[in-house]
């Protein structure tokens, strides 16, 4: 039996982890001297209304070892695998966190996976993962595909500022545009697990519709290409952009999440974001 583990910087949809009993470990969000559990003691609203009053940016951090230790010492069945399954470790110290816990259960077989990415795109892999262990797959091949459809994976994505991610120390290769005297929208990727600039805009309104361009221009035009949208507040605005994309990709519908407090943080209000995959499982 495998069984899955991941937390809230998976986006992983309430229903899903009750249906397939994975267990979400919350970020640590911290406003001067309060604490909150995310997704348990805090949730979006209250971060954004918190946020908008607050005279300092909020920190964050990653779940402690305890939490993991706590859903580790409910497997009994030695036979059983567990996969944790977890955002970049150069963006999140979540996969150290639950790599220590792990030190304290020798004799289970207790797997962290790094999927150097985040999000809506690590929800989906979280997902899937749950399907396969269903259907009987083994941890070995769970991790498998896991593996070569997150190093497929695309994410690109737009924030109002680069503010919060140069002051929460996300800010990755972006950090050249500090400075620039230009009013540049840069569109931003993941390389490797880490944040970088993939092209550069004069205006918020050409950097979205360049990055629905990159999309149909790079997507595969598969079943299995799992396309998802990502936002922080701006639901119309994100509304509007899954829509014509649903148009000029022929897709029913794009799954939209809103991302929690602890990427809100360090990416800021109005991030807007797009994630999908370019490994197909069935062709390789």
């Amino acid at each position: 039996m495998v069984k899955i583990i991941t937390d809230t910087t998976s986006v992983l949809p309430r229903q899903v982890a009750e249906k397939y009993h994975i267990p979400v470990i919350p970020q640590v969000i911290h406003f001067d001297d309060e604490t909150y559990l995310e997704g348990i003691e805090i949730d979006n609203a209250t971060f954004l209304r918190k946020l908008k009053s607050s005279r300092n940016l909020p920190k964050t951090s990653a779940p402690p070892p305890d939490l993991f230790a706590q859903e580790f010492a409910k497997v009994q069945d030695p036979n059983e695998t567990i996969l944790c399954i977890h955002p970049s470790a150069e963006v999140s110290g979540t996969v150290r966190s639950a790599t220590v816990a792990a030190q304290d259960f020798p004799n289970l077989d207790i797997r962290i996976i790094d999927t150097r990415i985040v999000a809506s795109p690590l929800a989906t892999l979280v997902t899937l993962a749950a399907q396969w262990a269903e259907e009987g797959q083994s941890a070995d091949e769970i991790v498998d595909h896991l593996t070569k459809m997150a190093k497929s994976c695309r994410i690109y994505f737009l924030v109002d500022t680069l503010e919060y991610m140069a002051k929460g120390g996300r800010i990755g290769n972006a950090s050249a545009l500090l400075g620039s005297v230009l009013q540049i929208k840069p569109i931003l990727t993941f390389n490797d697990g880490k944040v970088d600039v993939f092209e550069k805009e004069r205006t918020q309104k050409r950097a979205r519709e360049r990055l629905e361009n990159i999309i149909v221009e790079q997507i595969p035009k598969n079943q299995e290409a799992y396309l998802t949208l990502m936002h922080a507040g701006i639901p119309d605005d994100v509304a509007l952009f899954a829509e014509r994309l649903s148009q000029r990709l022929s897709i029913l519908s794009i799954p939209i999440y809103e991302v929690p407090p602890a990427i809100i943080t360090h990416a800021g209000p109005g991030v807007l974001g797009v994630a999908f995959f370019t490994y197909n499982i069935q062709n390789g």
